[in-house]
């Protein structure tokens, strides 16, 4: 057995204990998780069923921690899980997996199938078959702070041109302020009006923020990867500096795992409280407006609209109403998608699926299943909250030929802020702002995970 091998076989010996033993027991193989995900619904392969997803593990538990599968082992009726079969099975849980959720929500006994899954992903990048892509994105992670590999001179540039284009200042590492923000890759490269609307909404709510240069990106590639260790590490730089900044609020952008894994796993991650409160942009604008702190104007906006909830912000999350009090304050013609809330289908581009190339042709397939949704109502444009969910639902509708735009909510609600009476420029001391000296993180240089 290969050294790789038994690293990964002992990831899930490590994970099998009673809550395990209890999942693989109780399972009554009723099917209705294959019957909850898109992947499946779209290619009626029996492979997507997420419990199937699942059997090298359970194989293993059988094989080491059940009597009669232990007996069946010595008999040779009960196979060894080889590496050939976790290479084999790297496409069905990577590929095939958003982490969505939504087969834990129809689980009659109530076992949480997302949850087994990254702990079979855990046993998989430990045994050496986590996808190179996702592997290099952790690691950009890891060492550069951001997952495409984003850098403070990238980050500078679209703050000057947000600044300038919009007449509002984006401050920097301001220490005692209400909020600090995080963002996302690709709201920096691809949506850099995001940075802009949070800075006019904040302007026109008085509100005082910050985003920190030395941690600023939300994505915690140790969730989507499955490690824990790296998903504490990716943590606990965002809480470093949000602590020693004294920040009353941490606000995670739109973006499904970051929010998760700051929101409702760091502090188990990190085996402590936070110095602060965590709390996802909408819910954060939805406060400001139920404070009449976000003054919109009375011209609602008359497209037909409808939105995409995201699946770790919305049923992975709980972040439900917030959105929809937002679009009644500013869409007039607001229509609600068949299964919408808790029960939404994934845009099938999440839990780093939309990082992987190889699986684009299963990412197509199964965001048939949105394209169903939106056909059905008649829109044109389709709202949304997480730009990892934006950028694989453009690029699909561009594949499907779908003339539909696809807007941030945050940015629409800034679109119906209430006009400002005037724009001065911003002051700057002596020019060009200084970045501290230690960035980007040389206080992490000593202690990279080894990825596989």
């Amino acid at each position: 057995m290969s050294a790789t091998l038994e690293r990964g076989l002992n990831a899930f010996r490590n994970f099998l204990n009673a809550p395990a033993a209890s999942f693989f027991a109780s399972c009554v193989h009723c099917g209705l998780c294959a019957e909850s995900c898109l992947f499946y619904t779209e290619s009626k392969d029996p492979r997507m069923a997420p419990i199937h997803k699942l059997e090298p593990m359970r194989r293993l538990w059988e094989r080491e921690f059940t009597l009669l599968g232990r007996i069946q082992a010595i008999l040779g009726l009960l196979p060894e899980v080889t590496d050939a079969e976790l290479a084999s099975w790297s496409e069905l849980v990577f590929d095939t997996c958003t982490l969505c959720g939504r087969c834990s929500m129809v689980c009659p006994v109530g076992n949480d199938l997302v949850y087994m899954i990254r702990r079979m992903r855990e046993g998989m990048a430990a045994s050496g078959h986590a996808p190179a892509d996702l592997v290099g994105a952790t690691r950009r992670n890891l060492e550069k702070g951001s997952a495409m590999g984003v850098t403070i001179d990238t980050l500078m540039a679209q703050i000057r041109h947000q600044e300038a284009e919009l007449g509002v200042e984006i401050p920097l590492d301001r220490e005692g302020v209400d909020y600090m923000v995080l963002l996302s890759s690709m709201e920096i490269v691809q949506f850099p009006e995001y940075i802009g609307a949070v800075a006019r909404i904040f302007k026109q709510a008085g509100v005082t923020w910050t985003i920190s240069t030395q941690a600023f990106e939300a994505t915690n590639g140790g969730i989507q990867i499955g490690v824990p260790d790296i998903a504490r590490r990716i943590v606990m730089r965002t809480v470093e500096v949000a602590e020693r900044l004294k920040i009353k609020t941490v606000i995670c952008p739109e973006c499904g795992h970051g929010f998760r894994a700051l929101r409702w796993e760091g502090e188990d991650l990190i085996g402590r409280k936070y110095g602060f409160q965590v709390q996802h942009i909408l819910e954060v604008l939805d406060e400001l407006r139920a404070q009449g702190r976000l003054p919109l104007d009375k011209n609602l906006d008359d497209r037909p609209l409808t939105y995409h909830d995201p699946c770790q912000i919305v049923r992975r999350g709980g972040v439900i109403e917030a959105p929809r009090n937002l679009l009644k304050q500013v869409a007039s013609d607001f229509r609600e998608m068949a299964d919408h809330g808790t029960m939404n289908w994934c845009c099938g581009g999440g839990g780093g699926v939309s990082t992987l190339e190889r699986a684009e042709p299963w990412r197509i397939l199964a965001f048939k299943r949105k394209k169903e949704q939106i056909e059905t109502l008649g829109v044109h444009t389709l709202v949304t909250a997480c730009a990892n969910c934006r950028m694989v639902i453009e690029e699909d509708l561009d594949k499907y030929a779908m003339d539909i735009e696809v807007v941030g909510l945050t940015e629409l609600v800034a679109e119906h802020l209430l006009p400002q009476e005037s724009r001065e420029g911003i002051p700057r001391e002596g020019g060009e702002r200084k970045l501290p000296p230690s960035y980007p993180f040389e206080n992490h240089s000593d202690r990279q995970e080894q990825l596989p």
